[in-house]
């Protein structure tokens, strides 16, 4: 039976690694951490980066084959999906009997093209890191990818700052791993709310996140004084749609979970208490038929922002009213 692929961490030096995913900020760390692996064993070893589609196979087979002066070197493939029948056979085969001195990284962004090289590779047991793109709706995901980075630049994070964070900087990684890293440095370690509060001032009061919470409370005017807000701001409208899907998915969520202690639905829910709380008192008066017709409602808008509509801010602001309208029926009832 060949080896299984293995999540050998990033920062062990491994003969053959695969990176997997479309997050730039994720893939270059596997990348240079894999290099510093290498360099920690010999700090004069050479570093070759190729595009797949620039190379045949003979060079590749040159590149990973043995050094006469036994020199270390490692080999970074760029854009494995391109890499052709060819090369991606030189590849599999290698990974089966990698030569001492040589680490062999491939990078390949997931997806359906050049499959069976990721496929081919992980059944060698070529060592994995998984840099894939973060989903809009996989918050719980980019927390634990946040609360990661505090903790890695020696600080903590409590659960409201977590959320006030996320809220004010957004989905992107790059922007929210700086602002971990700075607000860990100028709190002295441990991050609050009033410490977001105050370094991100004015950043939090305009993000998508304004939107949905008055949206979804009833609140017809101030969601979209928040969405004009916003947008004059530079918002994106892709973070205010997202705001108010996750804003519906949690009451949802909150909704069918039922009654009891906000701090053991948080448990169960994997959400903060603070934030199960708040959906608790704005799930009052949401019933199943409301929620589908929510759901339905910010799933078209997201796809609005992301092309389907001629016009992105404008299919913001009916959403928002339509979605306000339908929290002011489930709170008069």
């Amino acid at each position: 039976m060949p080896p299984r692929a293995r999540s050998k961490p990033a920062d062990e030096l491994a003969p053959v690694r695969l990176v997997v995913g479309d997050e730039g900020l994720l893939v270059e760390r596997a990348v240079s951490t894999a290099i510093a692996a290498a360099r920690r064993q010999d700090p004069d070893v050479e570093v070759r980066t190729l595009k797949a589609n620039e190379i045949t196979a003979g060079v590749l087979a040159e590149l990973v084959s043995p050094s006469l002066f036994a020199e270390s070197r490692v080999v970074v493939l760029e854009a494995a999906q391109d890499a052709n029948a060819e090369v991606t056979t030189v590849l599999v085969e290698y990974a089966k009997a990698p030569t001492d001195g040589v680490a062999l990284v491939v990078v390949h962004p997931g997806g359906a093209k050049g499959k069976a090289l990721v496929d081919g590779l992980k059944k060698t047991g070529a060592a994995v890191s998984e840099a894939a793109k973060f989903k809009p709706w996989e918050n719980d995901r980019r927390a634990d990818f946040v609360r990661n980075e505090v903790r890695q630049a020696g600080g903590g994070i409590t659960g409201e700052a977590l959320s006030l964070l996320m809220e004010a900087v957004g989905a992107d990684l790059r922007e929210l791993a700086a602002a971990a890293s700075q607000l860990v440095s100028d709190s002295g370690g441990q991050v609050d709310a009033e410490d977001v509060r105050r370094f991100h001032r004015g950043r939090a009061d305009v993000t998508g996140f304004a939107v949905a919470e008055k949206a979804v409370s009833g609140d017809r005017a101030g969601a979209l004084e928040a969405l004009r807000y916003a947008l004059d701001t530079g918002v994106p409208h892709v973070l205010v749609a997202d705001a108010l899907a996750d804003a519906v998915r949690t009451i949802a969520r909150v909704s069918a979970a039922g009654r009891g202690d906000p701090g053991a639905l948080a448990s169960r829910l994997k959400m903060p208490p603070f934030k199960v709380k708040k959906a608790m008192g704005q799930a009052r008066g949401w019933d199943a038929p409301g929620l589908t017709r929510a759901m339905a409602l910010v799933a078209d808008v997201n796809a609005d922002v992301k092309g389907v509509a001629a016009d992105a801010s404008y299919a913001l602001e009916r959403a928002t009213v339509e979605l306000a309208g339908l929290a002011g029926q489930a709170r008069r009832r």
